[in-house]
């Protein structure tokens, strides 16, 4: 039902029907954006990208079938491939600040702002390949099949990216981690 919907709000905001337009993006604009700006670290390059993904949709020659593919997936398909080109071109100049804004103490602010910074720079050193899987699994909470039809590639290779970017992240970000100390068993010989 629901990709009936869509399917018909696509019809229509490709007939001009603004408020058609409207709707689809606010179902589809957060989750992509939160996607594009995970993988980008630019919140004007996250908009960016959304936006021409949305106008790509719309535009004449656009590739979109809805046989093929929910709308879903396709502009998550569409928006991993314009931050793919972007990520490419900053990825020498990638950082990205947090400043706190609640009521935590300056040093909690710190320690958390230092574990974000580590997290954020762990996952943007992963191959592209890794990144985009482990952010549409852990971030953006999609399937396994969803992701395997976002990446173009079979479930087998989605768990093996993710596998691969767990144990890397793990390995990056080991000095953040509590350690329990076990200790040796000594044999007497």
């Amino acid at each position: 039902m629901e990709s009936r919907s869509e399917q018909r709000l696509l019809k229509q905001a490709r007939s001009g029907a603004e408020e058609a337009l409207i709707q689809l993006f606010d179902r589809h604009h957060r989750p992509l954006f939160r996607f594009a700006y995970r993988l980008t670290g630019s919140v004007a390059d996250a908009e960016d990208i959304v936006q021409e993904c949305f106008l790509a949709l719309l535009g004449a020659g656009n590739s979109y079938r809805p046989a093929d593919t929910p709308l879903r997936t396709y502009l998550f398909g569409a928006v991993r491939n314009q931050a793919s080109k972007r990520w490419r071109e900053r990825k020498s100049n990638s950082g990205l600040s947090t400043t706190p804004v609640d009521n935590r103490s300056p040093e909690t602010a710190t320690i958390q702002g230092q574990l974000r910074r580590a997290v954020e720079c762990a996952v943007g050193q992963l191959p592209e390949t890794q990144r985009e899987a482990l952010i549409l699994a852990h971030y953006e909470k999609m399937p396994l099949t969803e992701i395997a039809e976002v990446l173009a590639i079979d479930i087998g290779a989605v768990k093996s990216r993710l596998q691969r970017a767990r144990a890397a992240l793990r390995e990056a970000l080991a000095d953040y981690a509590p350690t329990a100390h076990i200790p040796h068993q000594e044999q007497n010989t």
